[in-house]
């Protein structure tokens, strides 16, 4: 992705005279306006979003994507982001991806002159080179200044304290297929076996590619036997219940489901799934100050909750 020094290389002019092009400013001779121009279309440049809020080039829209295979697990960001935003009054854009070229052309949709800044939520593939203004939070495999991810580590061995701590002590694990929070949240359901003397058994460890359906029935027609279950977050819950109900096996009497992302309802009663939850709020306002160039530069690592139901 072309960014401003392209085009002032391209067009042989300085940065700043770019940047009064783009914005309009009529003090700059026609003949290099004419080589920015060429040159912004030659390398199909789009203007860094946030440089063009702080300047003053405001449209008061920040563009929300949300990339995420579950679209209630969307919206759980959604209320938090927009409540920041209308306290400063910001507008919200929405688009929704699912795939590396599907955020490509949001990014590129939003981008041009419809937006200041650019969030992306919780992409589960390999993303696009972005420009690094834009703000990455929950994704996989994103580091960058402008990043907010959740230590996935610390929320898994939390699960696993609590269902140990519950008499359950055979423990599957429903994980990510590969990248950094796969591993990230295998290396915390291992600490937290082994902070009580639990057997790590590698069985009980299963991908939840092509499905969490496909994966739990995998599961449980090993044979292995587990009695406690941790599962990515709130959807996958619904779908181990689902699967578990099918088979027979009762939750929370027979097996128990922890969710590391979000509740999800238990089937018959009020009571929502024991989980970790994020403060959305506080992710929200990290938000909001990644943008506005008010937080200090490198990625933001947050830490989760237990909510027991």
């Amino acid at each position: 992705m072309a960014n401003i020094n392209d085009v002032s290389r391209l067009a042989r002019v300085s940065k700043a005279t770019v940047s009064r092009v783009l914005s309009g400013n009529r003090g700059v001779r026609e003949e290099s306006r004419q080589a920015v121009l060429k040159a912004v279309q030659a390398l199909n440049y789009q203007p860094n979003l946030i440089a063009q809020s702080l300047s003053g080039q405001s449209t008061g829209c920040v563009g929300v994507i949300c990339a995420m295979e579950s679209m209630q697990h969307a919206v759980n960001y959604l209320p938090a982001l927009e409540k920041q935003f209308r306290r400063h009054n910001k507008h919200l854009l929405l688009r929704f991806a699912d795939s590396a070229a599907g955020v490509e052309s949001a990014i590129s949709s939003l981008g041009r002159g419809l937006c200041d800044a650019m969030i992306v939520i919780g992409a589960r593939f390999e993303l696009p080179k972005l420009d690094g203004s834009v703000v990455l939070i929950d994704c996989l495999n994103a580091p960058g200044a402008y990043s907010i991810s959740f230590d996935h580590a610390f929320a898994a061995e939390t699960a696993c304290q609590y269902l140990i701590s519950h008499g359950r002590r055979q423990l599957a694990l429903l994980n990510y297929p590969d990248g950094e929070t796969a591993e990230n949240v295998l290396h915390g359901y291992r600490r937290g076996l082994e902070y009580h003397l639990v057997p790590y058994n590698r069985r009980l460890v299963v991908c939840r590619d092509p499905s969490p359906r496909v994966a739990l029935q995998a599961l449980v027609n090993s044979g292995a036997r587990f009695n406690g279950l941790l599962v990515m977050n709130q959807a996958d819950a619904r779908e181990a219940i689902s699967v578990l109900h099918a088979y027979r096996r009762a939750v929370p009497d027979q097996l128990a489901i922890i969710s590391l992302d979000g509740a999800a309802p238990l089937p018959g009663s009020l009571l929502p799934l024991p989980a970790i939850e994020y403060p959305l709020e506080k992710l929200a306002e990290q938000a909001l100050e990644m943008i506005t160039g008010h937080s200090g530069t490198g990625p933001l690592v947050i830490r989760g909750d237990l909510v027991a139901g």
